[in-house]
């Protein structure tokens, strides 16, 4: 992939707060630090666009990174293990499933496991509702 200019776009976590466009968004969802965005820095060929940390739960709001104005990688916060309190967990999840569930501009969902370990309970629950969520989500042949 040849990007010249990615750019941060926002971090939400309301739809008010969301790019106001019809760019299409590829998602990134799995569990806290399955390396979603160390994913989006390795497609893009940048090392620190989309922060990274060795520790679970940095990501607590829904990062929009515009590529070339072409499209959005979307970085959720990851599920599973963190250092977020309960509470702050529930509230994280009704925002991202809020976001799943609202989003015109969904285009690809990219479920990131890691596969040294069997999928927990929280990466079946996630693949149903992905999928269970699938006909809500853009049609790129728009």
């Amino acid at each position: 992939m040849n990007v010249k200019n990615p750019q941060f776009e926002v971090s939400a976590v309301s739809p008010k707060q969301y790019p106001k466009n019809d760019l299409p968004q590829i998602v990134l969802v799995g569990k806290s630090n399955v390396g979603k965005s160390s994913f989006i820095n390795t497609m893009i060929n940048r090392k620190a666009l989309a922060r990274t940390s060795s520790e679970p739960g940095k990501t607590r709001q829904i990062n929009f990174y515009n590529i070339d104005k072409e499209f959005y990688f979307v970085d959720l916060p990851g599920y599973g293990f963190s250092k977020m309190s309960k509470k702050e967990q529930e509230k994280v999840g009704k925002f991202i499933e809020q976001y799943l569930n609202t989003s015109k501009n969904i285009a690809l969902v990219i479920f990131l496991i890691d596969i040294r370990h069997t999928p927990t309970e929280n990466d079946k629950l996630m693949y149903n509702y992905i999928i269970r969520c699938r006909s809500s989500f853009y049609d790129i042949s728009q």
